[in-house]
């Protein structure tokens, strides 16, 4: 069990990075005077949907609206983060977490809905009933399966011409959301040796998840591989906690199942857990082939979503050739107009790509995904340049640099810029195209 005990250890300091990242930006994202207020969007859920809202929200800020309760609910899953770290009470402790956690992301609409949040959920789960018992090793290994092989088939089946090409990587490392120092280096590479890493890529995600369940040395072969390309993403991007955690599950393709005594409870959980795994899990592969489930399957697939636990994945099935940015600008006058800067993401091409993970700057992310469509698609960012336009602290919290810091702004607007890595030799980090307006000057009247 020793292995596994470290490896509940791990997914406690987990939980403490995802709690505490969250928590620095929560009141400006979710508050009361955030982005998107956690208490307006449960009582237009429980308006629309009445008792059923209370299923397919699971939180436990049901109870309690207030900013207050917010912040009460970030303490208590980071020391219940804690607990599981030090061992103490350590099953319950990560119980408890992972309530909390899918009590955060129910409410988090737009900024707590990424992959890796639900990963740590459906790690979570099994985390609560995990030993070294055969079934309960493998139900880890299949976890880690379906994470590595979704994402690799999804890329063959999206159609996308840079995967199939295998030009991605030629694209990838300055069209990604939050890029390194490193990725700018890579971004030089020539065009076989960008092939190579992209046709390396599908061995990870293809390739080496058909050994998981092979023998130990062959499964060993296929947790390296897996374990290199995480630490060749890491150290290119800024994915948060999730090469990290995906990396802690690899562990299990060296944790050797032990005969060990089974009670009755300890047989039925087991089988019980396999039954629902395997059910669910199927269903999301049949919808990954586009293949029709069997009668009830959505039905099934659709009463157990809130819950987060059984889910599919696939990062980057189909890759952004370009990198539209978004510079949002406030003026007194409606004629001179200074720009807002960002932490993390790209404005001022003069400023290195930033080293933050396990940190994630949720706005900064989100803004990369709303380049990519337009501000109708995403109510999220009007109600950011509303705050802006009423200079909430909380929002102006999340900016590196506000240029009306005696009172906010008359006028707001967004302009749209395509950015590119300089070349060697060229003056700074980026260079940048205007592409003209992404949403345009408004006032609050």
């Amino acid at each position: 069990m020793a292995p596994v005990r470290t490896f509940l250890r791990f997914l406690g300091l987990i939980y403490f990075i995802a709690f505490t990242s969250f928590a620095v930006q929560a009141s400006g994202l979710i508050g009361s005077h955030g982005i998107l207020p956690y208490g307006v969007y449960l009582a237009g859920m429980r308006q629309s949907l009445g008792r059923r809202a209370y299923w397919e929200i699971p939180t436990v800020l049901w109870l309690n609206h207030s900013d207050t309760a917010l912040t009460a609910l970030w303490i208590a899953g980071a020391l219940c983060a804690l607990a599981a770290i030090f061992a103490w009470h350590q099953r319950t402790s990560l119980a408890a977490a992972l309530v909390l956690w899918l009590s955060l992301c129910a409410v988090g609409q737009d900024f707590l809905s990424f992959q890796w949040d639900v990963l740590l959920l459906e790690a979570g789960f099994l985390a609560v009933f995990v030993d070294d018992s055969p079934v309960r090793v493998w139900l880890y290994r299949w976890l880690i399966f379906r994470l590595m092989i979704f994402s690799g088939l999804g890329k063959l089946l999206s159609g996308d011409r840079t995967w199939r090409a295998l030009t991605a990587m030629t694209y990838h490392y300055h069209t990604q959301p939050l890029p390194t120092p490193l990725a700018w280096i890579m971004d030089k590479l020539p065009l076989a040796a960008q092939k190579a890493s992209t046709l390396f890529v599908f061995v990870a995600e293809i390739g080496a998840p058909v050994l998981f369940f092979a023998p130990r040395r062959v499964r060993h072969i296929g947790a390296w591989i897996t374990i290199l390309l995480q630490l060749l993403i890491l150290t290119t991007g800024n994915y948060t906690f999730f090469n990290f955690l995906t990396i802690a599950l690899c562990a299990f393709l060296f944790i050797e199942p032990k005969q060990i005594p089974r009670t009755r409870l300890h047989q039925a959980v087991s089988v019980g857990l396999v039954a629902f795994i395997g059910v669910t899990s199927g269903l999301l592969v049949l919808d990954l082939f586009t293949v029709k489930p069997p009668p009830g399957g959505n039905a099934v697939l659709h009463a157990i979503a809130p819950l987060r636990i059984v889910n599919t994945y696939g990062l980057f099935t189909e890759m952004t050739v370009e990198r539209p940015e978004i510079i949002v600008e406030g003026s007194d006058d409606g004629e001179n107009w200074r720009a807002y800067e960002f932490p993390y993401k790209p404005g001022n091409v003069m400023r290195a790509p930033p080293i933050i993970e396990p940190h994630q700057p949720r706005l900064d992310w989100q803004m990369w995904f709303a380049a990519l469509e337009n501000y109708q698609q995403n109510r999220w960012f009007v109600n950011f340049m509303i705050r802006l336009l009423e200079g909430e602290p909380p929002v102006l919290r999340l900016l590196q640099y506000n240029p009306f810091p005696k009172s906010p702004p008359k006028y707001i607007r967004a302009r749209l810029y395509l950015y590119q890595f300089t070349g060697f030799g060229e003056k700074g980090w980026w260079k940048r195209q205007e592409r003209g307006l992404y949403f345009p000057a408004v006032s609050l009247k």
